[in-house]
């Protein structure tokens, strides 16, 4: 091979000053363009998972407040009360259940579901408190003194429930009614927009009537009571709500 020829391959290898230059041009506009996408694009995706996210809490809390309600437990407020202690409104609901927690201990809880204020905004909020019975002519709000109090739902969301029987007429309170509601809708929706998010659930409630009122229909035989020498209204009516074991409908 002579020298000159040599050379020239010499000269041929690599890339010009011109063909880098070109190179390094369309190598900028393909990240230009893809810095473009993916400015359009990230956002959405950002605002995607949040949504994910925020519906997975807001699911965890939903389950955990139906299973609450769930529980409620035909409970009367003091001996001389047949129907159960339960206070139900559109943003609030009080009831009583078996005490849940490992520091818990045996026995009953009253169990509030509702909304307060926490540094200006609303929030909802359980809390909890030791059953005791309540004197006669007393209320809730003066007799019950809420503690343990644990945040379930927090802004933009606001969540409302709704009472219904076996008749499934929907109702937005639910008071001094001979038995507890057989469900409860619980629906959440934004507070900025009004729109219902999907994932708004019903939960039934199990016990309906006290353990005396084993017939059919749900009614309690009184005279039987009677004569057996307890009175429905005595304490035997308030120990049989206070263990918890109802029939379902």
């Amino acid at each position: 091979m002579s020298a000159a020829t040599t050379q020239r391959r010499a000269g041929e290898a690599g890339f010009t000053l011109i063909e880098t230059i070109v190179a390094l041009a369309l190598m900028g506009l393909v990240l230009s363009a893809l810095a473009s996408i993916t400015a359009e694009w990230l956002p959405n995706w950002n605002r995607g998972v949040d949504r994910i996210q925020r519906n997975e809490v807001i699911g965890i809390a939903l389950q955990r407040i139906a299973a609450d309600l769930a529980a409620a437990e035909y409970v009367p407020a003091n001996h001389d009360t047949r129907h159960p202690l339960f206070e139900g409104s559109e943003l609030s609901v009080t009831f009583v259940r078996t005490a849940l927690g490992p520091n818990a201990g045996a026995g009953l809880d009253v169990v509030r579901l509702g909304e307060t204020t926490e540094r200006k905004e609303f929030v909802m909020v359980r809390s909890r408190t030791r059953f005791v019975p309540l004197p006669t002519e007393s209320s809730l709000s003066e007799q019950m003194h809420f503690g343990d109090p644990v945040v379930l739902l927090r802004k933009p969301f606001r969540l409302s429930f709704a009472y219904a029987g076996p008749d499934r007429i929907w109702k937005t309170t639910w008071r001094g009614a001979e038995k507890l509601p057989a469900m409860i809708r619980l629906t959440v929706r934004d507070a900025g927009t009004e729109r219902v998010l999907s994932v708004s659930t019903i939960a039934p409630v199990h016990v309906q009537v006290p353990s005396d009122c084993t017939k059919a229909d749900g009614k309690c035989d009184d005279k039987k009571d009677d004569k057996a020498g307890v009175s429905p209204n005595g304490p035997g009516g308030l120990q049989a709500g206070a263990t918890g074991q109802g029939t379902t409908p």
